[in-house]
């Protein structure tokens, strides 16, 4: 397993991230199995794992600290906070209130008394930036934190978030965790670029495309809408919708692509988006120990340049083929009075 400076920070991670979200009720609830799992990621090398608090709220993070115990010292821990945690107000979002209560909860959960990365899992608008920041910052100098993150925040917004660290002499999100896969290109046009700029880490997630880079949902072929991912979303996955089917025909031309570099369809996938100068690790987020070795027997692909140009030639940079963050959408785009005038403004005369 190759290592990579994460930002600036000065921690060296595993190309591969160990990503948690599978292992929780629903998915994969026997703990003892995930923590081998777990164990036999980092008996291959990987040295970074990223759980969140809301996944199952909170039984990732259990199951994570029991799979690290006598293993801290070697791993780099990541872990999130922004969403609901139970009922009731102010159990969610990027205020100082919850943020200090969440992270003495990770930091139970987890059994450890520091977190390596601590990430603003989603922005949060009605919290001002320099409110979490400074909360953040205070983390770090307490010890519990030793840096922080953003994960899926738009170029503009990390951008706005630096300059109000640097006018307010707050330490700065060091890194950034937005989706990306050879169907989902678009953070290539303005994220990547930033995060370039400022000197972060980017740690990708979903670069097998919530399953349709796994080879199990092709062209011509029934896909089961009710289990697994599909049953979630089918919206992602129906081949009667147009979206999909654009899909459907891009897998077929991989899995071509993929057969005549010997490799498959999850290996290039996972190759691709790690060959990117601006990534820094892509999570890889098995459920079973199947899935881990699968995805760990591509950890030495090299795509070459002809190989990229054809991907380059299957889905053009930049371009999305489905909106990663459908069920998320921007404010900018939810909310109609940041898109529309009061409407005795809205006449040119």
């Amino acid at each position: 397993m190759r290592y990579r400076t994460l930002g600036r920070t000065g921690i060296e991670v595993s190309v591969h991230c160990l990503g948690t979200m599978m292992f929780q009720d629903g998915c994969n609830s026997d703990h003892d199995d995930c923590v081998r799992i777990i164990h036999a990621a980092l008996d291959q090398g990987i040295n970074f794992v990223d759980t969140a608090d809301m996944y199952g709220q909170g039984e990732s993070e259990e199951i994570v600290g029991k799979a690290l115990r006598g293993r801290r010292d070697d791993i780099v821990l990541a872990t999130k906070v922004h969403f609901s945690m139970g009922e009731g107000r102010n159990r969610s979002g990027n205020s100082r209130r919850w943020i200090l209560k969440a992270v003495e909860d990770s930091l139970r959960r987890l059994n450890t008394d520091w977190i390596d990365l601590y990430q603003v899992h989603f922005p949060d608008h009605t919290t001002d930036i320099e409110e979490t920041l400074s909360v953040l910052s205070d983390l770090v100098h307490q010890g519990k934190i030793r840096s922080f993150g953003c994960s899926n925040f738009p170029a503009d917004e990390i951008v706005e978030a630096h300059h109000v660290s640097e006018r307010r002499g707050l330490g700065r999100f060091r890194t950034t965790q937005p989706p990306y896969s050879i169907l989902a290109r678009g953070i290539e046009a303005s994220l990547l670029p930033a995060v370039a700029r400022h000197g972060m880490g980017a740690l990708v997630w979903s670069p097998l495309a919530f399953g349709f880079l796994t080879g199990k949902h092709r062209k011509n072929q029934p896909i089961d809408l009710e289990t697994g991912r599909a049953a979630i979303r089918p919206a992602l996955f129906d081949p009667a919708i147009a979206a999909n089917a654009a899909k459907l025909d891009a897998v077929e031309q991989l899995v071509e692509l993929a057969t005549s570099i010997g490799c498959t369809l999850p290996e290039l996938a996972v190759a691709f988006t790690v060959a990117h100068p601006a990534v820094t690790s892509a999570i890889i987020g098995p459920r079973t120990m199947e899935q881990l070795e699968g995805l760990l027997k591509g950890a030495t692909l090299t795509l070459d340049d002809a190989t990229l140009d054809r991907i380059d030639e299957i889905v053009p940079p930049g371009v999305n083929l489905y909106n990663p963050y459908a069920s998320l959408p921007p404010r900018s785009l939810t909310d109609t009075a940041l898109r529309r005038r009061p409407l005795a403004e809205r006449a040119a005369a």
